[in-house]
């Protein structure tokens, strides 16, 4: 069996793992750390969630200076979406291969593992690490445990691959992205009487006009020449849940909001901006009716960006294994900025569009899966 269709086989296999965020990733973790235990690397788990684990796995030698493959195992829900057959099972049609996750990002992890075989036969002089995680769509949560570990323990890998669905063009760079969800908590009563409640709801919109208003500000704070689309941070209001009926004030708002940011500067200004505003404008006027209203964040996720590095070592390393020199970047976020974080310079470079993930029909092209599996059968080469 020639490597492309052993990794065909094998994405095969891992789109069978239902891994959406909101189970368990445990039956393909296991699938994977028994297939690559069998070549002889060395698996460590972690988790801090039940029925969840992250594998780091290692070939060649101990110590610093590796290489890493990272890619997350979780996928996006395919609820409420019009498939054309199953999504858990994988179809081969046109040259292309449909499932959730083919190309965000299991297509990446089945090539890496496939050539792992050839790794394992040679006498490496270079550790290759193989970092695969849980819930990266749901904020990257397995990933902070997977680096925060590789801290504890003072492994200093050189580079990082993260594999997310590229078309196979390097990134340098993309854009950090921060969620919240803000409550707030007034006092209810009946409509006619308003004067005795707090409108959780109308306080709640006025969060959100004043974030339009403050948003309208990033644009002048973009860096000049950014490469980005669009070419500065965002911010969005992206759900308002609040209300029982046309008669009841109600006394529960919550607002999900987002940012998408180039630069830290750019979140420390919007993030300090709304909370000036909460704590000098809004809270006030609420507790001045009752003191029993509060404002209070109740949910957060902030991921690094990865702020573009032409000559990283991650971007010389793939520039070698690709032939390509351009670079590029991607406003979606991934675990690149966590790996920089940690001092390990990380670039994207995977096979499938972006374009085609998190929705129906997902796919990835074979001709990716083999372009992506002479990148890595390339990089055999550095670590002897």
């Amino acid at each position: 069996m020639n490597r492309l269709t052993e990794t065909i086989d094998v994405l095969d296999r891992l789109i069978g793992f239902p891994t959406i965020s909101s189970d368990s990733n445990m039956a393909c973790i296991t699938y994977l750390q028994d297939f690559l235990t069998s070549l002889g690397a060395r698996c460590t788990l972690t988790s801090q969630v039940a029925g969840k684990a992250n594998l780091f796995a290692t070939l060649g030698p101990e110590g610093d200076g590796g290489i890493i493959l990272s890619g997350h195992t979780d996928v996006v829900p395919v609820e409420g979406q019009n498939w054309s057959s199953d999504p858990f099972t994988m179809r081969k049609e046109d040259g292309r291969l449909y499932g959730r996750g083919t190309c965000d990002m299991k297509g990446f992890i089945a090539a890496s593992i496939v050539t792992a075989r050839d790794y394992a036969k040679r006498d490496l002089k270079r550790p290759i690490h193989f970092a695969f995680t849980y819930d990266e769509e749901v904020g990257c949560l397995g990933g902070r445990i997977l680096v925060d570990q590789l801290i504890k323990d003072g492994l200093k890998p050189s580079a990082c691959i993260v594999g997310e669905p590229t078309s196979m063009r390097i990134i340098d760079g993309h854009k950090g992205c921060c969620e919240y969800t803000t409550e707030f908590t007034g006092v209810e009563g009946h409509s006619s009487l308003p004067h005795l409640s707090v409108n959780a709801l109308e306080y709640a919109t006025r969060f959100i006009t004043h974030l339009m208003q403050v948003r309208e500000d990033l644009p002048a704070l973009a860096p000049e020449n950014t490469a980005f689309d669009p070419p500065y941070s965002t911010s969005s209001i992206c759900a308002l849940h609040s209300g029982v009926a046309h008669n009841v004030i109600p006394n529960k708002a919550l607002v999900e909001w987002e940012m998408r940011v180039i630069q830290q500067s750019d979140h420390v200004y919007l993030r300090g901006a709304m909370q000036d505003f909460v704590d000098t404008v809004l809270l006030p006027e609420m507790r001045a009716k009752s003191p029993k209203a509060n404002i209070e964040e109740v949910f957060s996720c902030e991921v690094a960006g990865l702020e573009p590095e032409e000559d990283s070592e991650a971007v010389q390393v793939i520039r070698e294994l690709t032939g390509r020199n351009a670079t590029g970047v991607v406003s979606f976020g991934t675990e690149a900025g966590l790996y920089k974080r940690a001092g390990i310079s990380a670039a994207l470079c995977g096979p499938g569009s972006i374009e085609q993930a998190h929705k129906p029909d997902e796919y990835v092209e074979v001709s990716q899966l083999d372009e992506c599996l002479k990148m890595l059968d390339r990089l055999a080469g550095k670590l002897v």
